[in-house]
């Protein structure tokens, strides 16, 4: 698997999940609704092979994607 896997703002989405963020918190803060969330946190899952928000997250930290 490839580095930079992720658009921007799926990275942007999965960093604000990490420090405990609320889809609806995510969406006001990147001015997008929360539907537009869901959806870049789906497709990132589905771009890694994997199934739940903490399963991607893991992956992600795994790959050097996104970092504490």
């Amino acid at each position: 698997m490839k580095k930079n896997i992720l658009t921007k703002r799926e990275k942007q989405v999965f960093e604000m999940l990490i420090i405990n963020k609320t889809t609806k918190e995510i969406a006001e803060s990147l001015n997008i609704s929360e539907k537009t969330v869901r959806n870049h946190i789906s497709n990132a899952m589905q771009k890694l092979g994997v199934k739940g928000r903490a399963s991607a997250v893991v992956e992600l930290l795994r790959l050097g994607e996104i970092s504490l």
